[in-house]
This record gives structure tokens, C-alpha cells and sequence, in this order.
């Protein structure tokens, strides 16, 4: 008898079961039972935040909520709809349970509407909204995805102990680019908001020291820039100091900086604010892909940016100008490992080259390969004489320039892994670099001063100093010179680009790829366990 007093007793002591729980309960089985497979989906993540915690709803206190529907808002400057993660709807719900006897299905929706709308945003801060490899069938980055157990329990218990901002902060790529970006977003929005700038109309090309009425409406487009202070001297005269203005914009759109104002220039002054919102959100998104690769020791490309960057522990301390793919011939986005260097490389013509720049030179006359110094071989590397070859229909044959200074691959050649027969190297084609756009190669990358280059990535001062490279090459022996450590490798494209001075430069979409990240990023995608909150 005294036993069950014990019993009756400790019963008594326990709390009553939580409706609201006992409802969110119920969704996550009836989900589960539904849909079995999901394993590493969203809506699994979802029962993982309710099933570590006894199905305990999350969202009962206000500041937290309030902190949740802020994030939600603020990501307008991530360039992503806060509409995608139901703000109006949390809001909405958020108000009626506020001022009503709300029940506890309504409480247990509200929770797990805000729950899924939590876990949402953090995946999408983590590793973009839009999967980038149904745009780039040669995507072969990592997507950061939120962890089915760690990660969580690390977003259940900041949302527990009031931390809701800070997960979000924490979720976003933790590099000075992306917090960069966001604030260029956000001044971009503002200034539309008020306007946008003026459109300069057409005209005559103007020049520095001519007098025009379109000066005044050039000058306020270039202060609106931050490209020239608020203080310049009104007047329709074209001076100096308009004109080195002028010279910066045209040098952060990749223009030739000759400060007259011919068409060309005035289109990209032209472009609307609104365009150059959606390309920092295009490049936001990139963002996210990207930057939470970039740690350590690493080189990246940047395609469209025409430069390539060494970094070290993350900084970087070595940038030059490239030369990437012609439109047709793209350089293509992917990750890899510098494994080795090839100094006086030989140059075997890759097939899409010989078929489309080399034949039809052949066919008119074979004096074309004693000029460029190529040799005819069959498939084990033996020599075939020119003149028996079909050059209509050339079968089992391949040409190859011997190593040297003419060579297409200049003295150096930087190797990495991929399966598109790209690499970096040098070029004879030098004074290219001089050019703002540089798309002329059929796909690899040549890169200017490479020598410096390898001298960072061999990263051996005994023996593999400067000097030492250069003596190397100068034996003119072609050598594989293979890295102590693999060095990673990112090759990317970015159409907006922060230069030092804090400016913004939009570079020109050389491969025509943005509009199909902003088609992606502006597509409604209802959240992914919209039926955990169905009645």
C-alpha cells in the first residue's frame, strides 16, 4: 500500500503533457510514416530539431520569434526573398496567436512553420539557394549542407538560449567578401529606392575640355558612383578632375580607361540600378558556393574578373592578369589540386583545336607546320610524313610543337587533375595581357608572370628559389617538377568585383551565365516540409 501512495504520488509531482508537443509529435510521425526515405532532406531536419528535444516546441518565447522574423527580413541583403521562408505568414500567424485563445494545433503549426523556416534560411546562407549544379553540368564543389545530428543541435540550442541572430550571422560565409557584398547590396538598394542615377543621353563622343549640357547629368551619375566627390565644381565644362573620374569607372568595368565618354562607355553608365542589384544577388550567390572553400593555401581563377590570386592562410599575396576561354571555348567552373609543373613543355594540339583552327590552315598548304614548329606523329609517338596524311580525313595521327620559346605553352605549364584537358601556363602571346578584355584562349589559362607563380606554389626557397627556376628552364630539357604538397586550385566566376578603394566593379558576362542564376534565385521554392504543417 505504501508502494502505490510512492507511485500515486511521484505521478502526481510529473507536469501534465504538453498539448502543443503532443501535436507536433503527431505531425512528425504522420510525415514519417508518408514519406520514409527522406533521410537528408530538410523536412528530416525538421523532425531531428523536435525529436532531440522530446517534440518541445521552440518558438514560445516573443523575443525569440522577434529575432527570427528580423533574420527572415535581413536577408533581403543576402540578395535572397525573405517571401521564400513565409515572413508574411509567421508574421500573419504570429499576430493571431497574440490576441486570441489560440489552440494548440495552431500554436504546433505556428512552430513548425517557424522551424522549417529557420532551418531554411541557414541552409541557404550555408550553401546558396540554388544548386549550382543543375546550371554547370562541370560543377564539382562540396555543397555545406546543415548536419542531420550536429548542426542540429547546435541550431535547436541557439534558438533555446536566444541566439537566433547569431546563427544566422554564423551560417553566412565568414570571409570580408560576402560582408562587402551585402553592404554594397544594400547602399545599391537604397539608392534606388530614391531614384537610382540619371541616364546620360547620346551624343557626340566627349571629350576632357569640351563644354556639353550632358556634363552635369554625367557628373551626378559618377558622384552617385562614389566615383567623384560631392564637392566637384557645377558646370557644363568637362574638366580634368571629371575626367580622371570618368578614367576609374571605365578602369572598374573593364573599359579602356581613355576618359572620353563614347557609347560604350555610356552603355555601362547607363545599365540601370535595378541590373546591377540583380548581379550583386547573382554574385551573393556565387558567394555562398564558394567562399567557404577559401582557407588555407589556395590559387584561384577568376574567370570573368581575367586574374588569378595566390592565397596564403587565407589572404591573398600574389595576383596577376590572365587570359581565359573565348566565349565559345569556356573556361569552365571547377575545383582541383596543383599537383605539378611542367617547365619547357611540349605542346600536343587538343582534337577541337586541331579540327577547328589547324585543319582548314593544312589543307591550304603544309608549310603551315614547319612555321609553328609542329611534327606529325602516329599513336605510339612515331613520326609520319605530312605528305602521307589525308588532311580531309586525318586518322590516328596527332601534331605536337617541340618545347622552346615559340611554343604555345610558353616555358611553363602548372598541371592540376580535371577531365576537360585545361591547365595554366604561360603564352608567346604577351602583349594580350595588355588588353581590359582578355577571352582569347580555347579553354586553359594563361596566366602572366607564371615563373613568380611557381615559385609559390613549389613553395621550396633551397631549391626551388627563383634563380634556381630560371636555370632550370634555360637548360631548355622539358621537366615534370612535381609540388611537396598539392596546392588547391578554384576556378570561378565573378561578375562583380570590389576593388580596394572600395568601389564597385561590374565586369561584363563573358559566358552569358548570370541570367540563369537569377531565373534560379527569383523562382518560388515552397519550403521542403510545407506537409509537417498541414492540419
Amino acid at each position: 500500500m505504501g508502494l502505490l501512495l510512492i507511485l500515486a504520488a511521484s505521478l502526481q509531482a510529473q507536469p501534465p503533457p504538453d498539448p502543443v508537443a503532443g501535436q507536433i509529435r503527431e505531425r512528425i510521425e504522420q510525415w514519417r510514416s508518408a514519406t520514409p526515405a527522406a533521410t537528408g532532406t530538410l523536412a528530416e531536419a525538421e523532425a531531428q530539431f523536435y525529436e532531440q528535444h522530446a517534440f518541445a516546441p521552440a518558438w514560445g518565447r516573443a523575443d525569440t520569434v522577434r529575432q527570427l522574423l528580423l533574420a527572415l527580413q535581413g536577408m533581403t541583403d543576402d540578395g535572397l526573398d525573405p517571401q521564400d521562408y513565409g515572413l508574411s505568414q509567421l508574421a500573419q500567424m504570429q499576430a493571431a496567436l497574440a490576441t486570441s485563445a489560440a489552440t494548440p494545433q495552431q500554436r504546433a503549426q505556428f512552430d513548425l512553420l517557424a522551424t522549417e523556416a529557420y532551418l531554411s534560411a541557414l541552409m541557404d546562407l550555408q550553401r546558396g539557394k540554388v544548386d549550382p549544379a543543375t546550371l554547370d553540368p562541370h560543377w564539382n564543389f562540396d555543397a555545406h549542407q546543415l548536419d542531420p545530428v550536429q548542426g542540429v543541435q547546435a541550431a535547436r540550442a541557439a534558438v533555446d538560449e536566444g541566439r537566433v541572430a547569431e546563427s544566422f550571422e554564423r551560417a553566412r560565409p565568414q570571409h570580408p567578401i560576402y560582408a562587402r557584398l551585402r553592404t554594397a547590396l544594400a547602399q545599391l538598394r537604397a539608392l534606388a529606392a530614391q531614384g537610382g542615377w540619371p541616364s546620360i543621353p547620346a551624343g557626340a563622343a566627349l571629350k576632357p575640355g569640351m563644354d556639353d549640357p550632358r556634363v552635369p547629368l554625367l557628373r551626378q551619375r559618377l558622384q552617385l558612383g562614389g566615383y567623384l566627390p560631392a564637392t566637384q565644381r557645377p558646370g557644363e565644362h568637362y574638366d580634368a578632375a571629371l575626367a580622371d573620374a570618368v578614367r576609374r569607372f571605365q578602369q572598374a568595368q573593364y573599359l579602356p580607361a581613355d576618359g572620353v565618354l563614347g557609347e560604350t562607355t555610356r552603355a555601362a553608365l547607363n545599365v540601370p540600378v535595378s541590373a546591377r542589384i540583380d548581379q550583386l544577388r547573382v554574385n551573393l550567390e556565387r558567394a555562398r558556393w564558394l567562399l567557404h572553400h577559401l582557407q588555407g593555401n589556395f590559387v584561384v581563377v577568376d574567370i570573368a574578373g581575367y586574374q588569378v590570386t595566390y592565397y596564403r592562410d587565407g589572404a591573398p599575396v600574389w595576383r596577376a592578369r590572365v587570359q581565359v576561354g573565348k566565349p565559345y571555348r569556356s573556361t569552365p567552373v571547377f575545383k582541383s589540386q596543383i599537383t605539378y609543373l611542367t617547365l619547357n613543355p611540349t605542346w600536343t594540339v587538343p582534337p577541337t583545336i586541331l579540327r577547328h583552327d589547324i585543319l582548314p590552315r593544312l589543307r591550304k598548304g603544309l608549310g603551315y607546320l614547319a612555321a609553328n614548329r609542329l611534327r606529325v606523329l602516329d599513336s605510339q609517338g612515331r613520326p609520319v610524313a605530312p605528305s602521307s596524311v589525308d588532311w580531309n580525313h586525318p586518322r590516328g595521327i596527332v601534331l605536337r610543337q617541340d618545347a622552346g620559346p615559340g611554343n604555345a605553352l610558353g616555358r611553363l605549364a602548372i598541371r592540376f587533375p580535371n577531365n576537360y584537358s585545361v591547365y595554366m601556363h604561360d603564352t608567346p602571346h604577351q602583349e594580350l595581357f595588355a588588353r581590359e578584355r582578355r577571352a582569347f584562349s580555347s579553354g586553359c589559362i594563361r596566366v602572366e608572370r607564371p615563373r613568380e607563380l611557381a615559385v609559390l606554389l613549389l613553395d621550396d626557397p633551397q631549391q626551388w628559389n627563383r634563380a634556381a627556376l630560371d636555370r632550370a628552364i634555360d637548360t631548355n630539357q622539358t621537366r615534370t617538377v612535381s609540388l611537396r604538397r598539392p596546392v588547391p586550385l578554384l576556378l570561378a566566376y565573378w561578375t562583380v568585383h570590389l576593388h580596394d578603394d572600395g568601389t564597385l566593379g561590374f565586369r561584363p558576362d563573358i559566358y552569358r551565365r548570370d541570367a540563369a542564376v537569377l531565373a534560379a534565385l527569383n523562382r518560388h521554392q515552397p519550403m521542403a516540409a510545407r506537409d509537417l504543417t498541414q492540419p
